[in-house]
């Protein structure tokens, strides 16, 4: 049997990634069957599976890479800065509509939570870093603790993905933005 090259399998993977992202956003995690997993990325379940162990991982791993550039928006430019990328390019972020089931499957599976966990971390800790340094510059309010921010934050972001996954305008969100960075800012920063 031929090798196949570390190339190949890296396109491969990257298909896979993409057909599952439009699949989950165009169906939700439950409705993201197999078949239509298979339809969404070309490839048989053999081939699916063979990167990924099952949806979960497959899901998952949309996850860590939509955590990691986050976390790095986050970590240079905060975490409103993230808020506006999804409004500037909601198609990056649509599968993020499976929100609530996600939040779902948080509550009733702990497996899931601890590996959800485990990829939002890189995002908590980019944006609790970011926050703190602004905070230390004297960017930031400073009769709240750094925690009730991020809290307030990851609230407001979570609002976000609801409300662009509900396919709701986004007039106006950007003024929104705005408000929100105004209001953990210093007066005088």
């Amino acid at each position: 049997m031929p090798k196949v090259s570390d190339d190949h399998l890296a396109a491969r993977r990257r298909q896979i990634l993409d057909g599952a992202r439009t699949c989950f956003a165009e169906f939700g995690y439950d409705g993201a069957t197999v078949r239509r997993l298979e339809a969404a990325t070309g490839l048989s379940r053999g081939a699916i599976f063979h990167h990924f162990r099952d949806k979960d991982a497959l899901f998952l791993a949309l996850a860590r890479e939509d955590a990691e550039r986050m976390a790095d928006i986050a970590a240079t430019q905060g975490l409103v800065q993230v808020m506006r990328d999804m409004l500037a390019h909601p198609e990056r972020f649509d599968w993020l509509g499976t929100r609530l089931e996600i939040a779902r499957r948080l509550k009733n599976d702990t497996e899931f939570r601890g590996q959800w966990s485990e990829r939002s971390a890189e995002l908590t800790a980019a944006t609790l870093r970011r926050l703190e340094q602004q905070k230390e510059r004297g960017r930031l309010r400073d009769d709240l603790p750094t925690s009730v921010m991020l809290a307030y934050l990851d609230l407001v972001l979570d609002g976000l993905v609801t409300h662009l996954a509900s396919g709701r305008s986004t007039e106006g969100l950007e003024a929104v933005l705005d408000l929100v960075e105004a209001s953990v800012r210093r007066d005088n920063a």
